[in-house]
Formats: structure tokens, C-alpha cells, sequence
């Protein structure tokens, strides 16, 4: 959008037009900031919309040499403006010459009319124009080549209301208060944009470009801002995602999209009306009568309509896309269900297309054998019939799906005309057809008929026969993608399909039953005669006797023996041959078509890998042409074996697992009660939906139950495979929704539940930094944190002047998804703090939720605290004393050769365009960066375990203290062996320094490690004080391999030892006895680390015994693979920072890994019950 800025004219003199365009964009944006406006939005990529200062009456036109003067600045007549440039940004201001200002209005009061003459200036001043190229050059203005049918007014018309006329002139006046349904902006004063339904396409707008609101920084940001790259704001660049939307949308037009009638009626109408209409109905009321028929027809239709208005439900919450039930499916409860539903249903597709096939062919070789007309023999006839069909079938598929829809209105008609003809036929019964059993309408035969004659059969078995017929009802819903209105044709034509299907299924039912006897013989012969006196069928009334054949068994008329009774009782028989066939093949043809759409649109969501060659589309309907040739390939497979009486029920079950999955999608979408879940058809209910799912399995196993079995573990294996790989995709299924109540409604109950001790879980707030950069503390506290308690990496990011909260959204999901990837169960959460003890309290105060919050802090040891700002380790202590102020426990981990390794990692090529430039200084919260210092730690690493072998690896060899630090890095990566973890239980802490190394030998890296423990205690109690605490030890029920009581931790350490201390205190003390007193205190205050000589006295004690405890640490576990130890206590105010964190290096120097622990003294072990 490019804005030009039209200066008010001067009696005097014209402002040169040779001012620089960068001085006009200042002196707009001045203006705009002034008056706290900004501009008018239009399309991306949109021509420019002027917006002109104009004088408070209508000028002169324009002298010639003074457009002459400014050609350069005037748009050619006729033309749209360009749009920005690549250095320009989406909205700029442009220079023109006042003469492009001095037009003459076209307001409908009158010529020479202006709205804001006489009125407010600003409002006269300042209006929006539009050119209008079917203006230019026209009399209504002085000079066309300047004046483009320039629009007054203080609002910006949508593009739709520029194209509107009245008695063939345009009115482009319109007024701000009264005029603003077809404006995008309700003035000229704002770029916010009124609700359009365009921001809301995930593709193109119809009018072939996406409409893009403006952004919240466009908004909201200053406006001196750099111009932005590629001609657009931030965050208006297409994603991926749009992009493919888009292409989509360009190359769909001129596509071929059906209404509800051919899309979907016609569909399931042939497929529901299938061979079992003609040929087993007849026999179904034989077997259950007519009460029982009536009563499986009703009890399909429940489960078919219970289904259908799920499937409405779906289609109706939102756009949908082809793929049928796999998209619904998978778009309401995820790709584990949709991707395991999807295959099956695709496959179940294929194979229908050879029953259906197969069940065409038989009837042709039955018909050929009645006049002797047998090729070879009758499996191969049907082989070779159906092979030949199937390609036939494929042609018209290939051929484009309107082809395909005009043979499905033919077969429609056929099958019509034939139930039709049926009808038809049984009011008008014959002589000739009575010794068939065919009497016309009757009552004593339909009472004879309404109760059930069960030969061989059982109400489930005769219902497990006919279920097949009714599933047929997604055969619109399939080709979603090829409907010009999903959201309608779906529920309408799919109810609508059920409902007159049911009443023809019950009509034939009702009718059959009512004119046709169960028995005939078909001898014409078999008439009453005077002999016959204990006659007491129904057709002995009507003058026949068929006891004979029925007691011998051999009758071969009747409902019970005859399947070609509606041929028989037809007016014209051989249109029901031809009604069979339409309904097989009309069949087979939606199973061609529906298979392919169906894999199509699996393939395209990458679910299952090496499927995604299927998932390209041709021509304009982007029609699956590989997709056809692999139904076609499966289905002739199954045609070649021409027996289909085994994986016809499979079949069934698969549609039935589909449907099921379907009904327990809106189950589940509603129980989420997610906002999301707006379907606009209304006529559905959650629980009938749960129970329509029920009601599905049931019937998969009343058909079949082995098939059922197979069925479920196929679908639950295809689940458990793809919950495994973890499709990269997010839908908004109902899952999701459904996993976050759930969390949601369980924190809170928890909020009301009081902690127990049973219950203590260590939930860590860990100072990470960014969390590659610290791989040894994620994976040591993710040891025992995982699947027990919570872990948050916690990163403080300190010396911004101005935080860039974008930046910290960004960084935010970037390395939760770096977690993620690494399989490490754990939240990143940023914050930006004047200094780091500052965003120490913000995290202690505000991470977590509920009873979902960190109750321990962890740190890494800080390395390097001589060789910086002392005042950093005055902010490291008073961390710790933070923890503690909050009821925390807190643990320290030290390695000898340090924790943070971003400086080996090749941290630049990893950092992103914006991290790179933002040129500030992050600060890592884990202080520990062995002798590195914090300011190098801000940049992100990679995984250490993918370090060496890694190309953003430095090339360079690394040095031996860097190699060092590397393998150190990853020792928690790996299986510890048979290794011990030493306690050092040297105060009780409430146990938390117990609690932990429990928990970790319960891991699989650690399980082989023996917990080793050291108390304190008297020489001359040793024994009593091991009892003791191994009979504690027993009650936590806590497994140990060696407990040690050390007697002479009170024992001076080695002189050379504390010579060693005092020489590392020196540089931090305060020395006040060699200076005067208020010096003294000035240089306290001022540097408060320091360590006084009277302190230093007072707990010489303390020191002392941290230095012993170092000498009995390497004595006794120098070789183990993890030390857990008392974190020793300062009280606060009283021991310097100095002092503390001498104490701590003293204590832990030159040792394996060791983590210092202090609880909360609140008791986290319990052996009570």
C-alpha cells in the first residue's frame, strides 16, 4: 500500500518538487503521531490509495506549466499505481505536486460541491481519494491526466463498493457516520479493519488474493520503524501453509464442484439401494417375517441416522476438505485415530469395488447360463466378466469425476424405474404367477408372514446379512473435496438419503410380505381339490396347496426359496435384472472414486512415510490418477479370486469401525467442551452420539465376531504405530481440547487438596540459561524429575534497555520445542530482569500453577567466581538465600571441568537472523561456566550428544580442557554402570538429600548404582549410630549397600590444606584492623563480599570442617560416580558472600560430580502408612 501526501496549495508559491521522499515520509509520520492516526488498510499487493490534503473550497484547475513541472510525480492516466518496493515499507508517504490536489469534486450535492467547505478544515483538508481509471481523462475533470475521478469523502470504500453504479455514473461519496457496511475502515484515521470474513480463509479470498489484516505491530509499534524487507510488514509473509493454501485456491479454478442432489443424494442413495434390495430382501422376510424385517430395517436406520447426524455435526464445524471420513475423522480426534481409520477405510473402499464387481458378474452368468451361453466355467466366466467391468469402471473414473457423475445419474434412473417397476407389478398379479406364490395383496398372507419362520438362521444372523446394505452412507461425505458447499450437502443430502432409503427398504418389506407366500411349488397342478381337508396355509385359501413340496422340502418358489422374487412379481422382470445391475455397478463406481479421494488426502498429511507419491493430484480436480490405478490393482486382485463370502464381513466391519469412530467424535469433541466446537447443525446430542458408537461395535461383533477381533487389532496396531512416530501435525483435534480440561480441571482440584508427605514430589526449578547450553544439569535433574515431578529450565535475560517481548514469545516455543525433541519432560520459561537476583524472586514467585510449582531450586556451580565481578557472587549467594527466604530447598551441581559448553558449539551458525541482530547481551542464570564467563553464555547450542559429529560443529580441534568439558557434558547421557552414589547425610533436611539419590537409582542409566551413606557421629558410638540409622533407612524402605559413620569430622584438617584456604580468602578480605574504622565501613558497604577479620574468626570452626569434610570426601569417595552432600548453611547478614562461596569451593574441589542439597526442613520422607 503505497500513500501519497498531497500538500495543501499556496497562493504564494509551490513547494519544490524535488523534495526528497525520505523528508516527506518524516514529515507524514510527524504528522501522524501528532494526531495519533495512521492509515487506511488495503489488500496486499493492492494498488496505492492517495491521500490528499485539499483545500476547503474546490480549486482552479491546474495551469499547464505548473503540471508540466510535476509530471514526473503524476500517475499515468489509465494505470494503477505500482505497489512498494522491496525498500519500501507497507505504508509510506509519497510526494505529489499540489496540482495533483487541485481537482474538481464530484459530490452528488452538486459541482462544486465540497463536504468540507464551511465546516471543520481538518475535515476539508485532509480526505482519501481513489483514482478511477474509467474516469481518466473525462470531462468531469480539468486535466485526466492528473485527476483520476478523484473520490471525496472520509472513509476508504471496500473494492466492491468502487464497482457499484447508478444509472451508469459512479457515486464514490460517502458519508463516515451513515456508510460504513461495505467499508473496510470506518475512516480515514485509522488502518484497524472491521470484520471481514477474508482474514479468515486459510486460502485465497475469492477474488484471487488473501486479504491480510494488519498486524498488532502495525498497530501498535512506533512508527519510525525500518522499512520492512520484500515489500511487507512483519508477519504479513506467507507462511508454508498459506502458501500451499494458495497455490491450491489458483490452481482450483475452474474445478468441478457438485451441489447437494448429484454430490451427495444420488451417492448414497445408489449405495445404500444395493444388489440386497433386489435379490435378499425377499428372503430376510421369509426368514424374520414382516415384524422382525421392519424392526432390523429400523434398527440399521438408527444406527445409520445416529451416524449420519455425527457426520453432519462434523461437517459443519468448520470448512472441510477432501478425505470423507478420514478427514473428519482425523480433524476431530487426531491423526492416531484418522490415520488408522483412514487406511482401513481406504482399503475396505478398494475391495468393495470387487464385491461389488463379483456380485455383478454372478448375476450376468446366471443370466447367461439360462439361455446356455456359458464361456468356460462359472468361476472363470465371473473372473473374466468382472475383469472387464472393472476396466470399464476405471475408464469413467479416469475419464474426471463429471463423467463419473453422469453415469451415476443414469444408474439412479435405472435403479428408480426398476423399484418402480416393481411396485408396479405387484397390483397387477397374474394367473400364471400364482403357482409361484405370488397371490397379489392379501390379508390372511401378510398375517401368515408377520411372524418369523427362522430356517436355519437367527434374528442376529439374518440381521448380520442385511447390516451391509446400509452402509453407504459416507459415500457423499467421501468426495468432500469435490462439493462446491460441504457444509451443506452433507447433512442434507445424507439424512435425506437415509430417510427415503429406510422407507423403501420397509416398503419392499411390508409389500413382499403382504402378496407373496413363504412356500410355492410353481406346479399349476397344486390346486385345491375336495380330497385335501387339513389345508391350512394362507395360499390354501387362495385355492393352492403347497403342503406337498414344503413337507417334502423341495419347494422352489416362495419368499424362503426363491431370491429372484421381485423379478417375479415385477411387471417387466428384466428391468429388475437391469436394477441389479445398476445397483452393483453405481456401487462399485462410488468404492472406485471413494478409495482414492480417501488415500489421497492420508497421503497428503504424511502419516504414514512412502505414501506420499499417492498423495499428487491431476488435471483441474486434482484427481489421485496413481490412486485409481492401486484401487484398480486391489480390487482385480480380489476379482481374480471371485469368492468373497470371507472378506465381505471384514468389509462390513470396517465401515462400522469408521462409523463408530465418527459417532464417538462428537462424544468426545462435546465432552471437551472446547469454544471451538461450534457445529451450526444443532440437531445432534453427545450422548445418542456415544451411544450410535456403541451401538456400531455391538453390530460389528452380532455380524461377525472374529472379524470384529481382526478388525479392532488392526485398528489398534495402526494406532499404537502411528502414536509412535508422532505425526508433525496439529489440527485442533478434540483430543487436545480434551487433554487440556482435563490438566485444567485436575490442577485445580489439586489447588484445593492439602500436600502430604506421601505425595512429595521434587519439582525443580532449574537455572538453565538456554537449555542447550547446560545439557549436564537438563539430563541429571531430568533423571529424577521424569515421570515424578516437575522440571522448568528457568533463563533470565538481563541488560535490555527495552526487552523485546517478541523475541522472548519466539525463543520461548523455539526451545520448548528443542525439549520436546530431545525428549526432555520440561517447561522453558524466560523472563527479562533488571539483574539476575531480581529474576531469581520473579521465577520463585510466579513459575508453575497451582500445586504444579517448583518447591527446589537448582544451580550450577559458579566456576569462575575469582576470576569476575565479586558482586556476581553476592548475587549467586543471595539467590540462595532467596530460595531459602521462599520456602525452597536448593541443590547445586559442581563438575570440576563445568557446565556450560556453549562456547565450543559453533553457538553463531545456530543463533537465528533475529538474535544475531538484536546485538544485546543475554545473561545465563545457571552461574556455573566452569572458567567461562556468563556473557558468552547467551547464545543456544545444540544437543551434546550430537556435538562431535555435528556440521555446525567449529572445525577446529578442540582443546584439551573443551574436550574435557564435553565428554563431562554427556556422562549423564550414559549408563552409569555398577558405580555408587555417596550421601552424605550430614544434616537432617527433611530428606530431601536422601529423596534424591533414591530416585535416581530407580532410573535405567542408574539401577545399577549402590547407595553408599555417611553420617556424622561420635568415636566412641560408632556402632550404636550405624544401627540407628540403618534402622531409619529400613522404615523409608530405601535400599542401601554401606552405611559409614565418620568419627572425626571435628578433626583439624592439614595445614597445608588450610594454608591453601586462607591463601584463596585473601584477595576478598577486608582487613579493617589495618585501616581506619570509617573507611573500613565505607569499603563494607560498597563491597559488602568481603570478609571480615572478625567473621573469619567467629567461624573459623565452620571453615575448618569444611576443609576436613573435602580431605574425607576424597578418601572415601573419589571413585564415585556421584556424590550427594549436605549443602552447608550461612546465616544471612552474618557470613559474607565471599566467605560462603569459599566455603563451597573448599569443600567441593577436585572431586567427581557432586550435588550439594538442602531441603526446606519440611519432612519429604514419611514410614507411616
Amino acid at each position: 500500500l503505497l500513500v501519497q501526501f498531497h500538500p495543501r496549495p499556496s497562493s504564494s508559491s509551490s513547494p519544490p518538487p524535488h523534495r526528497s521522499l525520505i523528508t516527506s515520509r518524516l514529515l507524514f509520520r510527524n504528522w501522524m503521531c501528532s494526531r495519533d492516526i495512521s492509515l487506511p488498510l488495503k489488500k496486499k499487493r493492492d494498488g496505492i490509495d492517495n491521500i490528499s490534503r485539499a483545500p476547503s473550497s474546490a480549486p482552479s484547475a491546474p495551469t499547464e506549466s505548473a503540471a508540466t513541472e510535476n509530471d514526473f510525480l503524476s500517475p499515468d492516466p489509465g494505470l494503477r499505481p505500482p505497489g512498494p518496493t522491496p525498500s519500501q515499507s507497507r505504508f509510506q508517504v509519497d510526494l505529489v505536486a499540489e496540482a495533483a490536489g487541485a481537482t474538481e469534486d464530484k459530490s452528488p450535492n452538486g459541482p462544486g460541491a465540497d463536504p468540507g467547505a464551511g465546516g471543520d478544515e481538518a475535515k476539508g483538508r485532509f480526505r482519501v481519494n481513489f483514482a478511477d481509471p474509467s474516469e481518466a481523462g473525462s470531462a468531469a475533470s480539468p486535466d485526466g491526466a492528473q485527476a483520476e475521478g478523484l473520490q471525496n469523502g472520509d472513509t476508504v470504500m471496500s473494492e466492491t463498493s468502487l464497482h457499484s453504479s447508478t444509472g451508469g455514473q459512479h457515486h464514490y461519496h460517502y458519508d463516515t457516520h451513515t456508510n460504513t457496511y461495505y467499508l473496510r475502515t470506518f475512516g480515514h484515521n485509522t488502518i484497524d479493519a472491521v470484520p471481514n470474513i477474508d482474514f479468515y480463509r486459510q486460502t485465497a479470498a475469492p477474488l484471487g488474493e488473501k486479504l491480510i489484516r494488519p498486524t498488532l505491530s502495525e498497530l501498535h509499534d512506533e512508527l519510525d520503524k525500518e522499512p520492512f524487507e520484500d515489500g511487507f510488514a512483519n508477519g504479513d509473509e506467507l507462511t508454508p501453509a498459506e502458501e500451499a493454501a494458495a497455490k491450491e485456491a489458483a490452481e482450483s479454478k475452474g474445478v468441478v464442484k457438485f451441489g447437494w442432489v448429484k454430490g451427495v443424494l444420488v451417492r448414497c442413495m445408489l449405495n445404500i439401494w444395493g444388489v440386497m434390495l433386489f435379490i435378499r430382501m425377499s428372503w430376510i422376510v421369509g426368514q424374520a417375517g414382516i415384524a422382525l424385517s421392519c424392526l432390523i430395517v429400523g434398527m440399521a436406520t438408527v444406527v445409520t441416522t445416529i451416524t449420519g447426524l455425527s457426520t453432519s455435526a462434523i461437517a459443519t464445524n468448520g470448512f472441510v476438505r477432501g478425505g470423507g471420513a478420514y478427514y473428519l475423522i482425523s480433524r476431530s480426534l487426531g491423526p492416531e485415530f484418522g490415520g488408522s481409520i483412514g487406511l482401513i477405510f481406504a482399503f475396505a473402499n478398494a475391495v468393495a469395488v470387487a464385491m461389488y464387481v463379483v456380485g455383478f458378474a454372478e448375476t450376468v452368468v446366471e443370466l447367461l447360463a439360462g439361455v446356455d451361453a456359458i464361456m468356460t466355467d462359472e468361476i472363470n466366466d465371473i473372473r473374466i466378466i468382472g475383469t472387464i467391468t472393472v476396466i470399464l469402471l476405471l475408464g469413467i473414473s479416469l475419464a474426471g469425476m463429471e463423467w463419473e457423475a453422469k453415469a451415476q445419474i443414469f444408474l439412479l434412473i435405472v435403479l428408480i424405474t426398476a423399484i418402480c417397476n416393481y411396485f408396479i407389478g405387484s397390483f397387477i398379479p397374474l394367473e400364471s404367477k400364482k403357482s409361484m406364490g405370488f397371490f397379489g395383496y392379501d390379508g390372511s398372507i401378510m398375517w401368515e408372514n408377520m411372524g418369523p419362520d427362522f430356517r436355519g438362521e437367527t434374528f442376529f444372523s439374518v440381521f448380520a446379512i442385511f447390516f451391509p446394505a446400509a452402509t453407504g452412507i459416507l459415500a457423499g461425505a467421501n468426495i468432500s473435496g469435490d462439493l462446491a458447499d460441504p457444509q451443506l450437502a452433507i447433512p442434507r443430502g445424507t439424512l435425506l438419503a437415509i430417510l427415503i432409503t429406510g422407507i423403501v427398504y420397509l416398503g419392499v418389506a411390508v409389500s413382499t410380505g403382504s402378496c407373496i407366500v413363504r412356500d410355492a411349488s410353481g406346479v399349476l397342478n397344486d390346486t385345491i381339490t375336495q380330497a385335501v381337508g387339513n389345508c391350512s396355509d394362507a395360499a390354501c385359501g387362495l385355492g393352492f396347496d403347497f403342503s406337498s413340496c414344503k413337507s417334502a422340502n423341495d419347494c422352489n418358489y416362495g419368499l424362503h426359496n426363491d431370491f429372484q422374487v421381485m423379478s417375479l412379481v415385477s411387471g417387466f422382470g428384466p428391468i429388475i435384472s437391469a436394477g441389479i445391475f445398476s445397483a452393483t455397478l453405481s456401487s462399485a463406481l462410488a468404492s472406485l472414486v471413494s478409495a482414492p479421494k480417501v488415500f489421497q488426502a492420508l497421503c497428503k498429511d504424511n502419516i504414514y512415510p512412502g505414501l506420499s507419491m499417492f498423495a499428487k493430484g491431476y488435471g483441474k480436480n486434482n484427481e489421485p490418477l496413481k490412486g485409481y490405478i492401486l484401487t484398480f490393482v486391489i480390487a482385480l486382485a480380489f476379482i481374480l479370486i471371485a469368492e468373497l463370502n470371507i472378506i465381505a464381513p471384514i468389509i462390513s466391519n470396517f465401515f462400522l469401525a469408521s462409523y463408530a469412530l465418527i459417532n464417538f467424535s462428537v462424544f468426545h469433541a462435546s465432552l471437551a467442551n472446547s469454544p471451538g466446537w461450534r457445529p451450526s447443525f444443532k440437531y445432534y446430542n453427545m450422548w445418542i452420539s456415544l451411544a450410535g458408537a456403541i451401538l456400531c461395535c455391538v453390530v460389528m461383533f452380532v455380524i461377525n465376531w472374529w472379524a470384529a477381533l481382526l478388525t479392532n487389532v488392526i485398528v489398534l496396531g495402526l494406532f499404537i504405530y502411528v502414536s509412535y512416530k508422532k505425526p508433525d501435525v496439529n489440527w485442533g483435534s478434540s483430543t487436545q481440547a480434551l487433554t487440556y480440561h482435563q490438566a485444567l480441571t485436575h490442577t485445580l482440584h489439586l489447588s484445593g487438596v492439602e500436600d502430604h508427605i506421601k505425595n512429595f514430589r521434587p519439582q525443580c526449578l532449574v537455572m538453565t540459561g538456554y537449555p542447550n547450553s547446560r545439557p549436564a544439569i537438563i539430563d541429571l535433574v531430568h533423571t529424577f524429575t521424569k515421570n515424578v515431578g516437575l522440571m522448568i529450565c528457568g533463563h533470565i535475560r538481563t541488560g535490555y534497555r527495552r526487552p523485546n517481548f517478541k523475541e522472548l514469545a519466539t525463543d520461548q516455543a523455539r526451545y520448548q520445542r528443542w525439549l520436546l525433541k530431545n525428549e526432555c519432560k520440561a517447561f522453558y520459561t524466560p523472563v527479562f530482569a533488571e539483574d539476575m537476583r531480581q529474576g531469581t524472586q520473579y521465577l520463585l514467585q510466579a513459575a508453575g500453577l497451582g500445586r504444579l510449582k517448583p518447591n527446589t531450586l537448582v544451580l550450577g556451580f559458579k566456576n569462575d567466581w575469582r576470576d569476575g565481578d565479586m558482586m556476581n557472587v553476592e548475587t549467586y549467594i543471595s539467590m540462595i538465600h532467596d530460595a531459602f527466604d521462599s520456602q525452597f530447598g536448593a541443590v547445586i551441581l559442581r563438575l570440576k571441568e563445568g557446565l556450560d559448553v556453549s562456547h565450543i558449539q559453533g553457538q553463531d551458525e545456530l543463533l537465528s537472523s533475529q538474535e544475531k541482530s538484536s546485538g544485546m547481551k543475554d545473561v545465563i542464570v545457571s552461574i556455573d561456566t566452569s572458567k567461562d564467563s556468563d556473557a558468552d553464555s547467551s547464545k543456544p547450542s545444540s544437543k551434546a550428544t550430537s556435538l562431535q559429529n555435528s556440521p555446525k560443529s567449529p572445525t577446529v580441534p578442540l582443546n584439551v580442557s573443551d574436550q574435557r568439558l564435553l565428554e563431562a557434558s554427556q556422562q549423564f547421557q550414559k549408563k552409569q554402570g555398577k558405580g555408587t552414589v555417596d550421601v552424605w547425610w550430614l544434616f537432617d533436611d527433611g530428606g530431601l538429600t536422601l529423596l534424591i539419590p533414591y530416585l535416581l537409582t530407580n532410573k535405567k542409566r542408574w539401577k545399577d548404582c549402590k547407595i553408599r551413606v555417611f553420617i556424622g557421629g561420635k568415636i566412641n558410638r560408632i556402632d550404636h549410630d550405624r544401627r540407628a540409622m540403618a534402622t531409619l533407612l529400613s522404615k523409608f524402605r530405601i535400599d542401601f549397600s554401606d552405611i559409614t559413620v565418620l568419627g572425626d569430622i571435628n578433626t583439624k584438617p592439614k595445614k597445608e590444606h588450610v594454608s591453601a584456604f586462607e591463601e584463596m580468602i585473601e584477595p576478598y578480605r577486608l582487613k579493617e584492623d589495618d585501616m581506619e574504622q570509617e573507611a573500613a565501613e565505607r569499603l563494607k558497604d560498597s563491597e559488602p563480599w568481603r570478609i571480615t577479620d572478625n567473621e573469619l574468626e567467629l567461624y573459623r570452626a565452620k571453615t575448618n570442617r569444611q576443609i576436613r569434610l573435602n580431605e574425607l570426601l576424597k578418601e572415601h569417595s573419589s571413585t564415585a560416580n556421584l556424590i550427594v552432600m549436605s549443602l552447608p548453611l550461612a546465616r544471612k547478614g552474618a557470613v559474607s558472600s565471599a566467605l560462603y562461596m569459599a566455603w563451597l569451593e573448599g569443600l567441593s574441589k577436585d572431586l567427581p560430580p557432586m550435588l550439594l542439597v538442602r531441603g526446606n526442613h519440611q519432612s519429604v520422607l514419611t514410614f507411616y502408612s
